[in-house]
């Protein structure tokens, strides 16, 4: 039994201590400060985020939004604002995606060209804009094919390649430890693995018991769990479970940003109930808002921001009527004007839920 295959054994089952210990781990030929990591989320995984949660400490491996293969050919905005960073973000993997194989290695290589240091290989994203283009999910219902994207990137670049995957298309169709296998054997560097099926979209349970699956299919190839990971007991749980030897955390992350120091704080053997200040708070509200503002000027940064409010609400202690205003706000004086008059009532929520989820597609996963 390989070190790996033991670890994972000897974590099922085992107390807390076992699975919160944080000594870091080796993606390829990079060293991640830490275990947990924080998940691509498409919308809100930009610099400005990844940055300002990264400033409060514990964070491992950070990976950026998901960015179209083809786009980066021709230099779109976008997916040079989603592949923005600086020397601060790091470790740092760019997610890309894309139904042809072609323009995935060139993709690969451009970011290998531009200094990028790894390359994560989406095929996870339960969309019908990104399956219907043969891309995301739906490269795993065709595991040669998958196999050979892979392959061919691997061949392109020197850089650690990544994938991220779902469990399968459905629930008949399980394909995520056969992927697995043949994937550690092309020579990725680590696999994440989401605890959902495509057709499940963002709806019910993750399945921690396919997820072990999944870790005790490879051999050598670290396994990141992913999936509704939102406390530090969550955390704590899925490294437990499913035996995984990383936790990406996504939504999470947005319900609470400091979730990666609270893991730290209990790995180091703190176990005590901790809150961050009323001004830490606000202080990162302000923080995040102004980093965006460095890249994305006034207009769009209102607009990008605004989503962000019903998540941050509840931890932050903003009033409901506030959270609404930031829903709203359209210039750095109404923000500012909102900060004030949430330095004088922080606290006085009387929700303490958050009022939003990552937005899904309306109707049946199937129209996606």
């Amino acid at each position: 039994m390989c070190a790996t295959q033991a670890a994972r054994g000897n974590s099922v089952g085992a107390g807390q201590d076992a699975v919160i210990e944080d000594s870091g781990i080796q993606i390829g030929n990079r060293t991640m400060p830490s275990r947990y990591f924080l998940a691509p989320l498409a919308g809100y995984t930009h610099l400005a985020f990844r940055q300002v949660v990264r400033e409060l400490g514990g964070l491992g491996l950070a990976t950026t939004d998901l960015v179209l293969a083809n786009q980066l050919k021709h230099k779109s905005r976008k997916s040079m604002e989603l592949i923005k960073t600086n020397d601060v973000d790091r470790p740092l993997s760019v997610q890309i995606y894309g139904g042809v194989i072609s323009e995935l290695v060139r993709a690969a290589k451009w970011l290998e060209d531009h200094g990028y240091e790894g390359i994560d290989l989406n095929m996870g994203c339960p969309m019908a804009k990104i399956t219907g283009n043969g891309g995301g999910a739906r490269l795993m219902c065709d595991v040669d094919n998958a196999c050979k994207t892979v392959e061919s990137v691997l061949a392109a670049v020197k850089v650690p390649v990544t994938v991220k995957m779902r469990l399968g298309w459905d629930r008949e169709h399980i394909t995520a430890p056969a992927l697995a296998r043949a994937f550690e054997e092309l020579g990725v560097a680590a696999i994440t693995i989401h605890g959902r099926t495509r057709q499940q979209g963002f709806h019910g349970n993750v399945h921690l018991d396919r997820i072990r699956d999944t870790a005790e299919a490879v051999q050598r190839v670290p396994v990141v769990g992913n999936g509704d990971v939102r406390t530090v007991d969550d955390a704590i749980n899925m490294r437990r479970v499913t035996g995984c030897d990383a936790v990406a955390i996504g939504r999470g992350a947005l319900m609470d940003p400091w979730i990666f120091a609270r893991i730290r704080r209990v790995g180091t053997g703190d176990s005590r109930a901790w809150e961050p200040s009323a001004e830490s708070q606000i202080r990162f509200l302000t923080r995040h808002f102004l980093l965006m503002l460095d890249q994305h000027g006034e207009h769009m940064s209102c607009l990008m921001f605004r989503k962000f409010a019903a998540w941050y609400g509840a931890r932050l202690g903003i009033p409901e009527d506030l959270e609404d205003c930031l829903r709203r706000f359209e210039s750095v004086q109404e923000f500012e004007a909102i900060v004030v008059q949430l330095r004088e009532r922080h606290g006085t929520r009387r929700n303490p839920r958050p009022t939003a989820e990552v937005k899904v597609p309306n109707g049946p996963v199937e129209r996606w």
